[in-house]
């Protein structure tokens, strides 16, 4: 009888750790599809994506300080001029709070901007939030890590 009820309790104890893990990867799991799809709509200049990815009253605040608003961003996207050949990111942590999620993580990109090579190395933040049973993003901040 005692190795029974050992078998049972460890029974429940594997399986409230395995919901657990799967209630933690679940949501960021759902965030890392969603941040690569509009690093994926970036690089390849998807106007139809953003459109969906970004909230109407989406605001990204870029390394020099610049903000756009949704229009604002997509228009920078239709430049021919700038050519993203790496688009990035790494060190990814999620954090959901209702029909808020706050996703932090570093990003790299590589390519070229009328005909000369950049690369920026930043941290950003990305403010997602959960309406009309959708996701879509509401605001981006890039900023350069302090060396």
């Amino acid at each position: 009888m005692r190795v029974h009820k050992w078998f049972i309790a460890a029974f429940f104890l594997a399986a409230a750790i395995a919901s657990a893990a799967q209630q933690k990867s679940g949501p960021a799991s759902t965030f890392l599809t969603l941040e690569g799809k509009w690093n994926d709509a970036y690089k390849h200049g998807d106007i139809e994506a953003m459109n969906t990815l970004l909230a109407d009253d989406f605001i990204i605040t870029v390394e020099d300080g610049a903000t756009y608003s949704k229009t604002g961003y997509i228009a920078h996207l239709r430049d021919s001029s700038e050519h993203v050949a790496v688009a990035e990111i790494s060190d990814v942590k999620v954090r959901v709070h209702g029909n808020v999620a706050v996703v932090t993580g570093a990003y790299h990109e590589d390519g070229t901007a009328k005909g000369k090579p950049y690369q920026y190395r930043d941290r950003f933040t990305d403010i997602w939030l959960k309406g009309e049973g959708r996701w879509q993003l509401l605001a981006s901040h890039y900023s350069i890590p302090v060396k």
